[in-house]
């Protein structure tokens, strides 16, 4: 009996550590994505694009600096490189905009599609859709979707958000989103005159979500808060995708907007990330996230071979980009996330 009692202690002991350990595992993981920031976008004409962004889309500068020199070289990898970010908020949320005044990239390429693997976008949400898309008619927007497209009511986990697809003037990809009464978080249930409420989140196409998860959940630490299986007319009309069939699953850091990734079941033609791809070029996102401790999160993301574009963790010696440590990555697919340690 005492030995039967013994192994009884000794297996509970057992769980007991291996749950401290996923739990310290999991804490640890969390660590690395304390915020998502801001989205950076690439743009071939910064005035140009602050403009749209602050009287079309209701955005605030928040700050405007010009930048160079070899930190930022090693950063983004471009040499030789001079750029102007100009801040801008919505909202609590951010995004940049960059020029890149030395050397200038690639515009988008033609005949983009929303399947593509280098498609991402932020996700803005709006109080009325209807009055928001007769204000981007009047501003003469490139649509996307031909019009507000409502998922339907057989999509549990998406049905009745109204959404729409848009471009800005450098051909990034936006949308404007509305939730009903059940979905989207508690702030964009509050009442307020405002159009244009703040950025819910971005979102990525993916070749594999179980090789994305385990980059954004597994490495970085970010948390899965929704899964949906969209098709259907409404789903093709607002991707203009035809035959469009997705998987969808959304994650949050601990703060800030989420990461949507967005899994093309169908059609299977969408063009993967080009790998020739520089910051400097037009298609170009980098998706900002805070990071406790920059030198430990990069240190977690060589174990868990990431491809690193930055030449290791570099210090901004002028502070005007906002980060004291910071290094940017490439997520399987391609795209660019940098982590910064404010």
């Amino acid at each position: 009996m005492t030995h039967l009692i013994l192994i009884r202690w000794r297996v509970i002991l057992a769980v007991w550590l291996l749950a401290g350990t996923l739990v310290f595992a999991q804490q640890t993981a969390q660590s690395l994505a304390a915020a998502v920031d801001a989205v950076n976008m690439t743009v071939s004409d910064i005035d140009r694009a602050a403009d749209f962004y602050s009287q079309v889309l209701q955005f605030q500068k928040v700050s405007d600096v010009e930048v160079g020199g070899e930190p930022y070289e090693r950063l983004e990898g471009v040499f030789g490189l001079r750029m102007r970010v100009v801040r801008m908020r919505l909202g609590e949320e951010h995004i940049e905009l960059t020029e890149y005044l030395a050397p200038k990239g690639r515009p988008v390429p033609a005949e983009s599609h929303s399947n593509d693997r280098s498609f991402q976008h932020i996700a803005i949400i709006v109080s009325d859709m209807n009055r928001a898309y007769d204000w981007l008619r009047r501003n003469k927007v490139e649509h996307v979707s031909p019009s507000p497209q409502r998922l339907p009511d057989w999509n549990k986990n998406a049905a009745g958000i109204r959404a729409f697809y848009f471009k800005d003037p450098d051909g990034h990809p936006l949308e404007i989103l509305q939730f009903p009464a059940d979905k989207g978080g508690e702030q964009w249930h509050r009442t307020s005159n405002k159009l244009f409420l703040g950025i819910d989140h971005t979102a990525i196409v993916v070749a594999d979500t179980n090789a994305s998860l385990t980059f954004y959940r597994d490495a970085l630490g970010m948390r899965v808060t929704g899964e949906s299986d969209n098709y259907g007319v409404e789903q093709e009309r607002l991707n203009n995708v035809a035959g469009a069939h997705l998987r969808i699953t959304s994650l949050r850091p601990g703060a800030g907007p989420g990461v949507e990734l967005l899994e093309y079941l169908a059609p299977l033609d969408g063009r993967p990330y080009p790998t020739d791809e520089r910051a400097c070029d037009i298609v170009h996102h980098q998706t900002e996230i805070i990071t406790d401790d920059a030198e430990a999160a990069a240190q977690k993301l060589v174990s868990a071979h990431a491809k690193f574009v930055s030449s290791g963790v570099l210090t901004e010696s002028d502070g005007q980009v906002g980060f004291k440590k910071a290094f940017l990555i490439r997520d399987p697919d391609g795209h660019a996330i940098l982590l910064g340690e404010k």
